[in-house]
């Protein structure tokens, strides 16, 4: 059974749903639906990726050469490119 609801919405974000449904012969009823479902599909609660922590050095028990702890910067880019390296 459908029903009928008022939905606000921006007047640019309305124009562009109009374009994009007129665009691909549909109704915009039919482009909202489609954004609907595709939105309560996502899964809402990903998984955690399980933390890398910095690399210890077994010499000195302290992080590897390199990688300073007070730079957050640069732990963030270690991360970011660890992060990357397992979506490879």
């Amino acid at each position: 059974m459908t029903e009928r609801t008022t939905v606000r919405l921006l007047e640019d974000l309305l124009r562009l749903a109009r374009r994009k449904a007129a665009a691909e012969r549909r109704t915009l009823t039919s482009l909202i639906e489609d954004g609907l479902r595709l939105v309560l599909s996502e899964d809402r609660n990903p998984r955690k990726s399980k933390r890398l922590l910095p690399r210890v050095s077994r010499a000195s028990g302290g992080p590897m050469p390199g990688i300073e702890l007070t730079d957050f910067s640069a732990l963030q880019e270690i991360d970011d490119l660890d992060s990357i390296r397992r979506t490879k």
